[in-house]
């Protein structure tokens, strides 16, 4: 695509929604403008199978807000997609027809399956998972993935959400009584027993992705007064999400609406959506939930932004590499050099941490990111890299991994250290606070090696020494390393507490 905006605009069955990426001068992605409008529309199908001209004409207010919106935001390109309601509709070339003419946007009614695939495409470009169930609970239709080794192998689209589930088995108050959710439930179970490889992939992760799944992780984190703000990457148990769907679906909806974490507009049909959830759960044996924050919408942008190749192999690398884009001011060759010289000497000394490769991972994000937070302020730039690696999408990992990475990459001290990840403490034990010490004193080393930002050590050998020091040796450097010398001096004694050996830079015969 040569458009730098991108609007993506989808027509579900619960709300529809518009986001509006943007393509920086420096190569990064990101969300710019949004918005969301409530549309209930697999409510508002007559008797005949028809969506109502009373929906239509909102929907039509909505596509035109949404339009004026992305002029607003000079959007070079818009993508609209509608979903079940309007696909099941029996008027809908009417209304595909009413929305070309009045609004001007062309819409693309995706099947079941391609629902499917872009949902798949949004999650596997933004976790870092092999193989599981994907789940999107929508208002209008349900579809289920099997994917292996990241590759998408099985899906089926069912024709129930938890818009219609609540409009056909709700009682008139539109709460689910007990009879309600027993005919639901059969409903569902009759529906999900004729797919039969369903039950051939157990003890496999149940991942969960669009509205029913998020709303699930949000009130979950509240009830439990999570710590850490984003949904996504999430875990749950079996347990924990009965416990949840009972005590919600005890709740009158008066207090449902109030209900921590839960959205007001969602408050009736969470319930028939997590019963769809939980029966699947228990079909596909699976091992556990987690949330994913990316799914249709993305995998949209995925498609649109790189037509040909949407799937990114690795999404860590992926996201680290956009974050660092997003802040051109930073110095890139010297973050180079840093990340170079970081990973180096953690492999020369390799055998005396036995970290895992995971530990490297961290510290290779850690130390190309360390120093984002100089493009809003560079005498507090360690505070801000924390502050923007926490609330930045890294994917691929979990939020005690995305908690390290900014204590490794904004270190200092230990007690600073203890300080930042103070709120977030019961997501970490001692030996992560250990791991964060050991990693950000060695990313200090690798930056105090290019103190001059010149990149003037092409290439170091490392020495085990006697004493226990760890002879730096410059095989091949340009200019002066008179700054190098002095930070690593400075560094010297921290580093032998943590590591058991003492740095020192050793010039001798190299100049």
């Amino acid at each position: 695509m040569t458009e730098q905006r991108i609007g993506i605009i989808d027509i579900g069955s619960n709300s529809v929604r518009l986001v509006i990426y943007e393509r920086t001068a420096s190569g990064a992605h990101r969300v710019i403008d949004g918005s969301k409008r409530p549309a209930r529309l697999s409510e508002r199908i007559d008797d005949n199978g028809n969506l109502t001209q009373e929906a239509l004409r909102e929907l039509l207010g909505t596509l035109n807000h949404f339009r004026l919106i992305c002029a607003h935001n000079r959007v070079g390109h818009i993508r609209a997609v509608a979903t079940a309601a309007i696909r099941n509709a029996a008027n809908r070339d009417e209304v595909l027809a009413a929305i070309q003419s009045e609004s001007g946007i062309a819409i693309e009614l995706l099947s079941g399956v391609d629902e499917a695939t872009y949902g798949f495409l949004g999650m596997i470009n933004a976790m870092d998972v092999q193989d599981g169930f994907l789940v999107d609970i929508g208002g209008g239709s349900t579809e289920v993935s099997l994917f292996q080794g990241r590759e998408l192998v099985q899906s089926f689209s069912f024709p129930f959400g938890c818009v219609n589930l609540h409009r056909r088995f709700a009682a008139k108050g539109g709460m689910l009584t007990d009879e309600g959710l027993q005919a639901l439930e059969r409903y569902v179970a009759e529906a999900v027993a004729a797919v039969p490889w369903l039950t051939k992939y157990p003890s496999l992760p149940l991942i969960g992705v669009g509205g029913t799944a998020r709303a699930l992780g949000k009130v979950h984190q509240a009830a439990v007064k999570y710590p850490f703000t984003q949904t996504h990457n999430y875990p749950m148990t079996g347990l924990a999400v009965d416990n949840l769907f009972n005590e919600l679906y005890r709740t009158p909806l008066d207090k449902r609406r109030k209900f921590p974490g839960l959205s007001k507009d969602r408050a009736d049909v969470i319930v028939p959506g997590l019963a769809v959830m939980r029966l699947l759960y228990r079909t596909i044996k699976a091992s556990h939930y987690r949330i994913c924050g990316s799914g249709l919408r993305d995998g949209l942008f995925h498609d649109t932004r790189f037509p040909g190749r949407p799937k990114h192999q690795n999404p860590l690398a992926f996201s680290i590499q956009n974050l660092s884009a997003l802040h051109p001011a930073v110095p890139q060759q010297h973050v180079m050099q840093v990340n170079r010289l970081a990973l180096q000497l953690f492999d020369e000394l390799h055998p005396s941490h036995l970290l895992a490769n995971r530990e490297r991972i961290l510290l290779d994000a850690a130390s190309s990111l360390f120093r984002i937070g100089g493009s809003i302020d560079y005498y507090e730039y360690a505070k801000h890299t924390f502050y923007l690696i926490v609330n930045s999408h890294l994917n691929g990992l979990s939020h005690r991994e995305i908690l390290m990475i900014g204590a490794i990459a904004s270190y200092k001290s230990k007690n600073r250290v203890r300080q930042q990840l103070n709120d977030y403490k019961e997501l970490l034990n001692e030996t992560d606070f250990d791991t964060v010490y050991k990693l950000g004193t060695l990313l200090q080393l690798a930056a105090a090696l290019d103190r001059s930002e010149t990149q003037a050590i092409g290439r170091l050998e490392v020495e085990h020494a006697a004493g226990g020091q760890l002879l730096l040796r410059p095989v091949r450097f340009s200019g002066s390393l008179t700054l190098e010398r002095q930070e690593v001096e400075e560094l010297s004694s921290d580093f032998k507490k943590l590591w058991g050996t003492a740095p020192l830079l050793d010039e001798t015969d190299y100049t």
